[in-house]
């Protein structure tokens, strides 16, 4: 066999492999939605009620202060 361009000995660019691991976590992940959807989906209440106090800790800082109001410098 004649490879006069050299064809064979090219490697495929990095654009190619990222889309083919986008591909192939695309169908991984339809994949697992077909099968668990309903426990997915079921588990939902529950993540929204765990949310709450995670979001009190993160948002408010773990009530560390909340600040000093009205001392007179400005940050």
């Amino acid at each position: 066999m004649n490879d006069e361009t050299g064809w064979l000995d090219r490697r495929p660019g990095k654009g190619t492999f990222w889309l083919l691991v986008g591909l192939a976590l695309a169908v991984v992940g339809f994949m697992l939605w077909e099968e668990h959807k309903g426990h997915l989906l079921g588990a939902l209440p529950w993540l929204i009620v765990l949310a709450c106090p995670l979001m009190h800790l993160f948002m408010h800082g773990g009530h560390r202060g909340h600040g000093k109001h009205g001392d007179g410098a400005d940050n």
